[in-house]
């Protein structure tokens, strides 16, 4: 059972972009790691010298004075994801990409590793597995999906027994049910593009991690989930992030 060693939450009643963005500390076996969710989908993570941005979406966060990083990780190619302006702002000549190849093709970017659904990548003793991001039900009106399945990629990063998990856009799939166990667990709440708090909150119960954060809020409400979960053990964090 992971115990935060530090946590700096600001909790906003409403949906505007918190100030200052909230740090979650958790210890792993690589040492101590530092987890920012900047809002909607973007997340910042710090461990040890290696600094790593997931979907970065310079809409709800400035990255002009956001440190360098060594690693982007994109979901997929939709401007609130695939953002090169952020990217502009936090990117270097060395700085390494991870996404899919619909989603590099869109970038543009070079020093871009490739990765689909069910591959595993091994990055400096830790371990970040591609897993299915997709629309079951939900479609544009000509009837494709909004993300079509096999198209795009969620996250899990792995260090040890810890296990993080970066949904992306999707609804939620019945992949979830063979993920095995979650640390942490980053589910997206907004329609038209992803699911409801309500179908999070049952999606939360068929992933069981030990901490639930609804993300990638638009308008939804994350203490809907909060509420739908009180009977469970999971421990939901209610974040402004939208």
């Amino acid at each position: 059972m992971y115990k935060y060693l530090l946590l700096i939450v600001t909790f906003v009643i409403g949906f505007g972009l918190a100030q200052e963005p909230s740090t979650m500390s958790f210890e792993t076996d690589l040492g101590t790691l530092n987890v920012t969710p900047l809002g909607h989908a973007s997340i910042r993570l710090e461990l040890g010298d290696t600094l790593i941005y997931v979907d970065p979406w310079s809409n709800v966060h400035d990255f002009s004075q956001d440190p360098d990083a060594d690693w982007i990780w994109v979901t997929h190619e939709h401007g609130d994801h695939l953002d090169k302006a952020a990217i502009a702002e936090i990117a270097t000549d060395s700085t390494q990409y991870l996404m899919d190849s619909r989603t590099a093709e869109a970038s543009g970017l070079d020093n871009v590793t490739l990765i689909a659904n069910g591959e595993s990548l091994e990055l400096e003793g830790l371990t970040v597995h591609a897993i299915p991001a997709y629309n079951v039900v939900r479609a544009r009106d000509n009837g494709q999906k909004y993300h079509p399945e096999g198209w795009y990629n969620g996250f899990i990063l792995e260090i040890g027994d810890f296990r993080m998990h970066f949904a992306g856009d999707t609804e939620c799939v019945p992949e979830f049910a063979d993920l095995g166990p979650i640390t942490v667990s980053f589910l997206p709440i907004n329609l038209p593009f992803t699911m409801p708090p309500e179908e999070a909150a049952a999606c939360f119960r068929t992933l069981n991690p030990e901490i639930a954060i609804p993300y990638h809020q638009g308008e939804s409400d994350p203490q809907i989930v909060a509420d739908l979960l009180a009977d469970t053990s999971i421990e939901v964090r209610v974040l402004a992030l939208p």
